[in-house]
């Protein structure tokens, strides 16, 4: 008989596909390219074109649509740790799954 896996997320998870600026730090001081796969109030993740270790501190920004935000578009600035990195095999991206530690929002530019 097989095992049902039971969902362990308890926030809800919005499928973006977005661009988005990664840091392979906290600080953001150098950032590059990334597309978002999914975004949730704890977590996110995105397609990378090489990996990360797990564990390791990751920081990004993104703009965050209206239809997510019931308003207007709003920029957040996040930082977080690595947990999970998989190979994906068909665009020879990586896909790198993130805790969201702390968030800020940022003004409008």
């Amino acid at each position: 008989m097989a095992e049902v896996q039971q969902e362990k997320r308890s926030a809800r998870r919005f499928a973006l596909r977005i661009p988005v600026s990664v840091s392979r730090d906290e600080q953001m001081d150098h950032s590059e390219p990334a597309q978002l796969r999914d975004v949730s109030a704890r977590g996110i993740c995105l397609y990378l074109d090489s990996p990360m270790e797990q564990g390791s501190p990751i920081g990004f920004t993104l703009t965050l649509p209206p239809e997510i935000t019931l308003t207007e578009s709003i920029r957040v600035q996040c930082k977080g740790r690595v947990l999970r990195v998989d190979s994906v095999a068909n665009n020879g991206k990586m896909a790198v799954a993130a805790v969201i530690e702390e968030y800020e929002f940022l003004p409008e530019s």
